[in-house]
């Protein structure tokens, strides 16, 4: 019983100290991403058109 505890208590700590270090990094902008932005202008992002838009190829070239 006495192991239970003390299991319970070191993970306690453990989460309690991973909660620390992510608010930690949050707080210092580790998971900005100042990168996407600037190349987010070379994608094309134009939608494309549905099979109804497009004018119908003809079957045969007679």
């Amino acid at each position: 019983m006495e192991v239970i505890f003390l299991l319970i208590a070191i993970s306690l700590i453990l989460a309690s100290t991973f909660l620390y270090l992510f608010f930690k990094a949050m707080k210092d902008g580790q998971f900005d991403d100042n990168y996407t932005p600037s190349i987010r202008i070379l994608f094309d992002n134009t939608s494309k058109k549905s099979k109804k838009d497009q004018p119908s190829k003809p079957d045969s070239y007679e």
